[in-house]
This record gives structure tokens, sequence and C-alpha cells, in this order.
């Protein structure tokens, strides 16, 4: 596996992207609506920023009335999301997804409970 992308959640999106593409020459690679979120992806050239902003309520929302704006995920890319769901089973930990979903760019994905990652909310990818 290899890291994929870094999901950050904002309350404006275009801000940050602009703030983004003036700092770490990140340009917009792909933007999209998901569910009840807004989604832009900043390339980073080997890896992403991924902006999530809500809108509407959901899980995004809620994560940023408890905790404000910040990095919310980390995501892996893989070449099997569902194998690696199995070896995540394998040693104990805990899923948020038993079996892949659509995720943005029509990319499978899945997550893995931060109780059973040391804090953090892992997210894996199959492009």
């Amino acid at each position: 596996m290899q890291f994929d992308h870094a999901g950050i959640a904002t309350d404006d999106a275009d801000a940050l992207a602009d703030l983004y593409a003036d700092l770490f020459d990140a340009p917009v690679a792909h933007e999209e609506h998901l569910d009840d979120l807004r989604v832009v992806f900043l390339d980073l050239g080997d890896g992403y920023f991924e902006l999530l902003e809500p809108t509407d309520e959901g899980t995004v929302a809620r994560y940023l009335d408890r905790n404000g704006p910040g990095i919310h995920h980390l995501a892996l890319a893989t070449d099997d999301v569902a194998a690696a769901l199995d070896a995540a089973r394998d040693h104990g930990v805990e899923l948020i997804d038993e079996e892949p979903r659509p995720g943005a760019w029509g990319h499978d994905v899945a997550f893995l409970h931060p109780k059973s990652t040391g804090g953090v909310l892992v997210e894996y990818v199959e492009h």
C-alpha cells in the first residue's frame, strides 16, 4: 500500500483550495458532490489533499461541529480493498465498512474505525 490522500474537513473548500494552491502549488485535480459533501482534490504530485465541505448534515458536518476544521482521515491506496479489509479483520481491527463501497472519483473505498488504529480514521482506496 501507499499513501493516497489526506482528507481535510473544512467549512470553505474554495478558500482552503486557494490557500493551498498558493502555499503548496497544489492545483485542483478533481471536484464532485458526493452524498452530503462537496469534495475537492488538490494534486500534490505524489498524493492529494481531499477537501471535504459538508453540503448537508452528515458525518463530516458532525465532525466539524465536534472538532472544527482539520485532518479528518488518511487514505492508503490498495489494489484490492476487499482483501485489505480481510487482513484488517484478521488483525482484530474494527471496521466501519464491512464491504467496499463507492467513493469519490468512482473508486471503491472502505474505512477502518479509529478506535482500532491509534485514533486515526483510515480509508482504503482502490483505483
